[in-house]
């Protein structure tokens, strides 16, 4: 059951600030995702390989899907032909399956790289040294991709001024690296705030959010 009231709520923060809304669906059923289509939402994001390309079987076609988990090399494969926007990139094995992939389908495929910014070891991601090896040595011979920003999770903290400080620091990496003049590189999203987070996320220069349990209640 989604919670139209917090749905419109986010909706007019977000659009103050012109942030697009990731409404995270994974676990959810179809008749949820349906009524939030209803509503006008297109971008949905899943992070189970197999459920994504289940939902994109049976849901309009003009919905935008998002991968938002770890997305395994081997996995790619599946969701190439459709997927709007890989986020979570964490790895040069896993660019170069993506620009394979791409090069498969015919497309170019849309990606945003993972930066490890919390403390916890679980988050995965390039840290800013690792973005450096990528954008001077590799990233050119991919034709196939296209990086469109990076993406970001916090800590999961109750302390504010540590998850803030966390989204700075993305921000000052997002910056740095979007002044780079690159065929496959055209940044224009950085992606942090989830549920518990977005406010914070927005006030430190995110413009997309990624929204799960906010507006459609607990995990199943």
């Amino acid at each position: 059951m989604i919670n139209i009231k917090a749905y419109n709520e986010v909706l007019e923060e977000l659009s103050v600030n012109k942030v697009t809304l990731v409404a995270v669906s994974k676990t959810k059923p179809n008749e949820d995702i349906k009524a939030m289509y209803e509503l006008g939402q297109r971008d949905f994001g899943e992070n189970y390989v197999q459920e994504l390309v289940d939902k994109q079987a049976s849901l309009p076609t003009d919905i935008k899907w998002h991968f938002i988990g770890h997305l395994q090399s081997n996995k790619v494969k599946y969701i190439a032909p459709f997927v709007h926007l890989i986020h979570g990139v964490d790895s040069f094995k896993l660019l170069e399956e993506i620009n394979k992939q791409g090069k498969k389908n015919h497309k170019i495929i849309d990606c945003l790289l993972q930066v490890h910014i919390a403390e916890e070891e679980t988050k995965f991601g390039f840290d800013e040294a690792d973005l450096n090896l990528l954008f001077n040595d590799g990233l050119s011979q991919l034709k196939n991709i296209n990086i469109k920003g990076i993406m970001g999770m916090a800590s999961f903290s109750e302390d504010s001024s540590k998850v803030r400080k966390e989204f700075e620091v993305l921000k000052e990496i997002y910056d740095k690296f979007s002044l780079i003049k690159n065929t496959n590189c055209h940044f224009s999203i950085i992606s942090m705030g989830m549920s518990g987070d977005y406010k914070i996320a927005i006030e430190e220069g995110s413009n997309m959010v990624r929204i799960g349990s906010l507006l459609f209640g607990k995990r199943s």
